[in-house]
């Protein structure tokens, strides 16, 4: 690594959570990683400390206009105990594109991977190792600078957490209902849509809540100005293979780029399927659900790679999708996706990042 970082180790560390039945977010290492930003010295200190509550002032910039941003990705084992990351330059860019959007420094991105690898290497027997497992990687930054007034803040905390966990969904690759949200919107072109901040979530935790009480995992987002156009899904992106087509919907600014996404839509180019990037109405769903063309519906995302959609209720009507089973694209989407993170199956992609170099091993 390029870069290198002083150490505090815990002297009382935590017990392990069992890889059986480990729940999703709910557990966290024993360290965690700390950068700090002013004007005058950039990015600087940068350590790694015990995991413990963090000193915030209660005027924090963060507390009152929201100035934050996060990222999440993984780590793995591989059978023969290699620890490696997914893409994780690519979430560096996207902190980066987001950084933008909020008015949030700029950070070197090679700096940024590093600091993972290195709370990685320190943590790295905290990496579950059971089926649909693995250890969640949490990059945060947020502004805070003691100020009440409207502006972006003079000083920043970079950080990152880890947590072990087990399959996002609890019923893992089962089938999940979902229900197409046509009352909020989530974002709108010119807004924060294609940004990964918590405002956005935020903001859709009403309609997520209405759909649980209605008994549903997720919701499926229309566009934010004619109600019209599939967005996303939940904290997650949306795929479709209507007849022989994969499609999902295009970015257009309100949506999350996701590198799941983009993981599957190279996927499926190399292994031969028909793939588009477009936009697709919910009315074109419906009409291919009827006519006998919607063949799966899935959704990706880093949490839960792939989540089949085995039910999908919109304006009272509760369509079924491939008998309420996982179909044969997502399926082999998981699988691939997964063997590659897992170093189970050969990494044909060039995808996966160790987090010691070879010397270093």
């Amino acid at each position: 690594m390029k870069h290198q970082f002083p150490v505090t180790l815990n002297t009382n560390p935590k017990a392990k959570p069992s890889p059986v039945g480990l729940p999703f977010g709910t557990y966290f290492t024993d360290h965690m990683f700390i950068m700090d930003y002013n004007q005058e010295e950039g990015w600087h200190n940068g350590r790694i400390v015990p995991y413990a509550p963090i000193q915030l002032d209660p005027a924090a910039i963060v507390l009152h206009y929201g100035q934050e941003m996060f990222e999440g990705l993984k780590a793995y084992k591989t059978p023969e105990d290699r620890v490696q990351l997914f893409r994780p330059y690519m979430n560096a860019k996207r902190t980066n594109n987001t950084n933008d959007r909020l008015c949030i420094p700029q950070i070197d991105e090679e700096l940024y991977v590093d600091a993972i690898k290195a709370l990685v290497e320190v943590d790295q027997e905290w990496i579950p190792e059971g089926e649909g497992t693995a250890l969640y990687i949490r990059p945060f930054i947020f502004g805070d600078e003691p100020y009440l007034g409207v502006r972006q803040s003079m000083t920043y905390k970079f950080m990152v957490i880890l947590s072990p966990v087990g399959p996002y969904f609890v019923n893992g690759l089962q089938p999940t209902k979902m229900y197409v949200e046509d009352v909020y919107v989530r974002a709108v072109k010119g807004g924060t849509g294609e940004a990964k901040c918590g405002g956005n979530y935020a903001a859709a935790l009403k309609a997520q809540e209405i759909a649980h009480e209605k008994g549903y995992e997720q919701i499926l987002w229309l566009d934010g100005i004619e109600q019209k156009y599939i967005e996303e899904i939940g904290a997650a992106n949306a795929f479709f293979v209507i007849g022989d087509e994969v499609v999902t919907s295009e970015l257009n600014g309100s949506i999350l780029p996701g590198i799941t996404r983009n993981s599957i839509i190279a996927l499926c180019k190399e292994k031969g399927y028909k793939v588009s990037e477009r936009k697709i109405s919910i009315d074109e769903l419906v009409d291919a659900y009827h006519a006998g063309q919607l063949k799966e519906m899935f959704a990706s995302g880093t949490a839960a790679i792939v989540s089949p959609v085995g039910q999908l209720e919109y304006k009272g009507e509760k369509m079924v999708i491939n008998n309420f089973e996982i179909g044969p694209v997502a399926k082999e989407m998981y699988d691939t996706i997964y063997g590659i993170q897992t170093g189970k199956i050969e990494d044909f992609m060039n995808w996966t990042v160790p987090v010691a170099s070879e010397d270093e091993e």
